[in-house]
């Protein structure tokens, strides 16, 4: 049986990350009882560790943690699908033990990425990289579980914390005189603290399944880098190049951008890309 939308006490998993602090910020400001947990005390690699460390009388756990190392995961998978796919697997078994929801987080790169058209929530998976597979396991593991649920699938995670894009291009655009930043890869940007509020609002509202979560909004990542440097008042040229010129391990998708209706239609119109960068903006200036 399905529980009210929303239900306390909240364990929240990781709250040392961009978006675990962003988490642990409004569930204070909300007044919601929790509890953080982090590694090793909760090791998803570790079936015994999970039990140990998800209990009741917690209701609602959020799991923010994850492998993210991206070309990292290319020479490390089995590191990455432990983590990302089998732990995830572990964790709702354990949810669904002690009837407590998970509030769970995946990625455009589930997807094939060379769409033409934004992602539904039911699009077939089909990842390109070893990182998109060990995420797109977990979420084939969260929804066999039985475990009741809400994953939310994300892109371009920026934050005033931490390190990211922003802060990268912030730093090097004030320090450097010009940039080339790839001009062939399009998805949605997502503010950490955006993306808290957004998947609490969906709690609130008894969401449950799968959702896209993001900025409104898409551009490329030169375009997000012209952007960044120019709010932050940096000098450096930002020029456009291709993802040839860059060549990593770990294959990135072209188009990743997420159809955000379902979301949209339960809890209202997206706040663009571009005014939540301006408040990250404002943010890590008031912290300096």
């Amino acid at each position: 049986m399905a529980s009210t939308s929303l239900e306390a006490p909240f364990l929240l998993i990781s709250p040392d990350g961009m978006l675990g602090r962003a988490w642990q910020t409004l569930l204070r400001e909300r007044g919601l009882a929790h509890t953080t947990v982090t590694y090793p005390a909760l090791d998803l690699t570790d079936r015994a560790s999970v039990a140990r460390a998800v209990a009741a009388p917690i209701r609602t756990v959020i799991n923010c943690a994850a492998f993210t190392d991206v070309d990292g995961a290319e020479t490390r998978e089995p590191e990455a699908t432990a983590v990302n796919g089998t732990g995830v697997g572990w964790l709702a078994e354990r949810c669904r033990e002690i009837s407590a929801l998970l509030v769970h987080y995946s990625t455009d790169y589930v997807f094939e990425g060379n769409a033409s058209r934004p992602y539904p929530v039911d699009e077939p998976r089909r990842p390109q990289n070893a990182y998109g597979r060990s995420k797109a396991l977990g979420e084939e593991l969260l929804e066999r579980s039985g475990c009741e649920h809400l994953n939310i699938r994300t892109s371009w995670l920026y934050a005033p914390w931490g390190k990211n894009f922003v802060d990268t291009i912030a730093k090097f655009g004030g320090e450097r005189p010009s940039l080339r930043v790839v001009n062939d890869q399009r998805g949605r940007p997502t503010s950490a603290e955006y993306l808290a509020e957004r998947s609490l609002a969906l709690l609130e509202h008894g969401a449950r399944g799968t959702y896209h979560v993001t900025d409104g909004g898409e551009c490329t990542w030169f375009e997000f880098a012209q952007a960044i440097v120019a709010g932050t008042g940096g000098t450096a040229r930002v020029d456009p190049c291709t993802s040839a010129e860059f060549a990593r391990p770990a294959s990135r998708p072209a188009y990743s951008v997420f159809d955000l209706a379902r979301t949209e239609a339960l809890i209202g119109p997206s706040r663009s890309w571009q005014d939540n960068l301006r408040a990250v903006i404002a943010s890590r200036s008031a912290s300096r």
